[in-house]
């Protein structure tokens, strides 16, 4: 059940609590530690942190949609539908009794 819910985009905060370039907020998210940053180009960016042997920190996808912060944790490549985008094709899926 937790990998559904893990494969989508999640709330973090609101984009006022990061407001300067240099400021982070660690949250975590499914058991994950994800530290959200501003760097110097006023950008927001979301790192999944991981344990020691593994390495550095790996970048994950991050949004901001009406001023609020949202991160989305599945490695599968999701992209958001926009004007230049292909058209999203629907696929319907018979529900089971």
């Amino acid at each position: 059940m937790a990998t559904a819910y893990r494969s989508g985009w999640h709330f973090i905060d609101l984009a006022t609590a990061i407001p300067h370039s240099g400021d982070s907020l660690m949250v975590t998210v499914f058991g994950q530690p994800v530290v959200v940053t501003r760097d110097e180009d006023e950008d927001v960016r979301a790192y999944r942190l991981l344990r020691r042997p593994r390495g550095a920190p790996q970048p994950v996808r991050c949004a901001i949609r009406y001023g609020m912060i949202f991160v989305n944790l599945d490695r599968r490549d999701h992209r958001l539908s926009g004007p230049g985008s292909p058209e999203v094709q629907t696929i319907a899926t018979p529900r089971s009794a």
